[in-house]
């Protein structure tokens, strides 16, 4: 898991509420990432090209990380409603 935590070890409301965070962060996310892409374009259009590609991947790493994260939380909330 990308994010360090064990969510097999956490109990289902844990889990659950990791879930409601990582979802509420996904506006705030979002924004932080059209930033990013935004600086890039503006950067590529006034002679740059190591800042648009610096910005570009990080903006991909932060938006695979936290797609990531939701998606093995929901996988153990999903695994723990059909073990239970």
């Amino acid at each position: 898991m990308l994010s360090g935590k064990d969510y097999s070890q956490m109990t289902l409301e844990e889990v659950v509420s990791e879930e409601k965070k990582l979802k509420s962060q996904k506006t705030t996310t979002a924004l932080f990432i059209g930033v990013l892409i935004g600086i890039a374009v503006w950067s590529a259009t006034h002679k740059g090209f190591v800042l648009p590609v610096i910005l570009l991947i990080s903006a991909f790493l932060i938006g695979y990380r936290n797609s990531q994260n939701l998606k093995s939380v929901q996988a153990e909330i999903s695994r723990r409603n059909t073990v239970g």
